[in-house]
């Protein structure tokens, strides 16, 4: 970890900028990051065709991250009906043979229907659950309950805002300008575009989770790293085919 005066890193290789057209932009507001180390292995089996899990330090992860969305723009249109929701994921971190980096999503919880809908379409595996943030005396952080389902989760943290951090794995774990999905059965990459994070170490201080586990990856022990980032602000672009 630096000091809180040096800047963090951009790592998005030339050319990585989402070219136009942007599909849609979107705020991405009080980022919460856990993440445990899990051997690729146990990744593996849930890459589609054309990708396999990236792998750092050794390991490859998965995060449970929770955030808030309050704004959404298609097309340059603002979206009102979606309104501000929050999200929670669950996701684990993907390289294709084309060289695209990016997540792989196992689930995302969202608070409002509108953006289900809209992700199922694409075949992203969104689920509308009851999603809130929590401020209290174990910081900040997000609760989670599905609807008619059994899984729930809590998790909060106390953000260090005077650190900030920019090693090599946080950056990696957080720094992600993609997604891979499987859609009609072809493996796509959605490009992602935005300024680096301005994220801090963050002191785990609640954590009850159900959803790492419901997504056929089961952890042990608290998370080896943890993170928050006040936000920022993301582009889409057109998604095109995993050679």
């Amino acid at each position: 970890m630096a000091s809180h005066a040096r800047r963090v890193p951009d790592p998005r290789p030339a050319g990585s900028r989402v070219p136009p057209p942007v599909l849609m932009a979107q705020t991405w507001a009080a980022a919460v990051f856990l993440h445990w180390r899990i051997d690729p292995s146990v990744a593996a089996p849930y890459m589609p065709p054309g990708v396999e899990p990236d792998v750092f330090h050794g390991s490859s992860w998965v995060g449970l991250i929770g955030f808030r969305a309050p704004e959404t723009e298609l097309a340059g249109v603002p979206m009102p009906f979606f309104g501000s929701y929050t999200e929670i994921n669950v996701r684990l971190y993907s390289r294709g043979r084309d060289g695209s980096r990016g997540v792989l999503f196992r689930s995302l919880d969202a608070s409002r229907l509108a953006p289900v809908l809209a992700a199922r379409s694409l075949h992203i595996p969104y689920v509308w659950s009851r999603c809130r943030p929590r401020r209290s005396g174990w910081g900040l952080g997000y609760d989670v309950a599905r609807f008619g389902r059994q899984a729930r989760s809590s998790f909060a943290v106390v953000p260090d805002y005077g650190r900030t951090a920019d090693d090599d794995l946080s950056i990696l774990l957080t720094a992600r300008f993609g997604l891979h999905a499987f859609l009609a059965r072809r493996t796509v990459f959605f490009p992602i575009s935005h300024r680096p994070w301005p994220l801090h170490p963050a002191r785990l201080t609640h954590l009850h989770d159900e959803l790492v586990p419901a997504a056929g990856l089961p952890v042990e022990g608290p998370p080896d790293t943890v993170h928050y980032s006040p936000g920022v602000r993301t582009l889409f672009g057109r998604p095109r085919r995993v050679a």
